[in-house]
Order: structure tokens, then C-alpha cells, then sequence
């Protein structure tokens, strides 16, 4: 219990600090990126943002959904991302964590941020400046319009996380395979073999 215990804090502490550091270099990367570009591209940016934030709210939802079972097949004929989905399952709390609270919830707030920058450039492109009707009424519609299609996207995306789990998950596994094999990052924990073979 206590050994679970440190475990479950160490792993927390683990996600807060790549929290941090991820939604710093996505802030400063975002802000750096918006401020050099037109206000329509820096639109499609943080529509790109906001559908990371979705994929990623699917990918982890489909890994607590999905059953290793149809993997073990595939892993026994070395099927590229089989067992990577395995462990994916396996690990389903911790992934889903990262893909639902850390890349989730990092794309929520830079793309608020991101949003806020692109209305500031309309703004003093229409010549109206910081704190005119103009740029409030631009606020408020661009800021409706980023949460709307977060939340829509995200309830789409949780349907079919639920009821094609399984080729989402097998799709995830493939891009690990590759990231694992051809750069050679470790990604997920390998899955245990005896176990597999059940």
C-alpha cells in the first residue's frame, strides 16, 4: 500500500514538472509564432491547438475503453504496434493522464492565450486599440468560439474513443513503434511477455 502509495506521488510529481515545462515552451513558442504572422494564419494556429486538445482528450479516453485482448494475436505474429498498444492498455491510467490532463489541458490554456493575441492583431489592424468596444465584442466572440468547438470536439471525440477504441489505440501503437524503433525514445514501459501470451 505505501509502496503504491510513493509510487502514485512520484508519478503526480513526475506530471506536474512536464506540465510546467511543456506549457512554457507551448506559451513561448505560440506567443513567438502569433506575434510574426497575420491574424488569419495565427486563426488556423490556434484551430490547430484546440484540435491537438482533442485528439489527445480521445487518444486517452480510448485507452481506458480498449481491450488488450484483440493484441495478442498481433504481438504474437510481431505485428509493428501491437504490443505498444498492450501497453498502452496496461498503463491506461497514466496515459490518459498525460493525453487528457497535461496535453489537454496545455492546449486549453495556450489556445485561450494564442486566441487573445490573434483578437489584439484585428484589433490594431482595424485600428481600434487595446480596450475598445471592438476588441471586447472580438474577445468575447473568438473566446466563445475556441471553448465551442473544444467541448463539441471533445464530446465527438469521446464517442468515437468509446466505439472504435480499439483502432485508436492500435493506431497510437503504431506511432509509438515508430518513435521507439526508428529514434530510439522509450515511450511506454514494455508490456510483460508472460502476460501477453495468456
Amino acid at each position: 500500500m505505501k509502496s503504491h502509495i510513493k509510487s502514485s506521488i512520484k508519478f503526480s510529481l513526475t506530471i506536474a514538472v512536464i506540465t510546467f515545462v511543456l506549457a512554457a515552451i507551448f506559451a513561448v513558442i505560440s506567443q513567438s509564432v502569433l506575434s510574426d504572422v497575420m491574424w488569419i494564419i495565427g486563426l488556423v494556429i490556434v484551430l490547430l491547438i484546440v484540435l491537438i486538445g482533442v485528439v489527445f482528450d480521445m487518444l486517452g479516453i480510448a485507452s481506458t475503453s480498449a481491450d488488450e485482448k484483440p493484441f495478442h494475436a498481433m504481438a504474437a505474429e510481431k505485428v509493428n504496434g501491437a504490443k505498444e498498444s498492450v501497453a498502452i492498455i496496461r498503463n491506461a491510467d497514466k496515459f490518459a493522464s498525460f493525453c487528457n490532463d497535461v496535453i489537454g489541458d496545455i492546449s486549453g490554456i495556450v489556445s485561450g492565450t494564442a486566441s487573445a493575441i490573434v483578437v489584439l492583431q484585428i484589433a490594431k489592424l482595424t485600428g481600434n486599440g487595446e480596450g475598445s468596444p471592438t476588441q471586447i465584442t472580438l474577445q468575447v466572440l473568438l473566446t466563445s468560439l475556441v471553448a465551442a468547438l473544444t467541448v463539441g470536439g471533445k464530446a465527438l471525440g469521446k464517442y468515437f474513443a468509446i466505439n472504435a477504441s480499439t483502432n485508436i489505440v492500435f493506431f497510437a501503437g503504431k506511432l509509438i513503434s515508430i518513435v521507439e524503433n526508428k529514434l530510439k525514445i522509450r515511450v511506454l514501459p514494455k508490456a510483460n511477455k508472460t502476460k501477453m501470451s495468456k
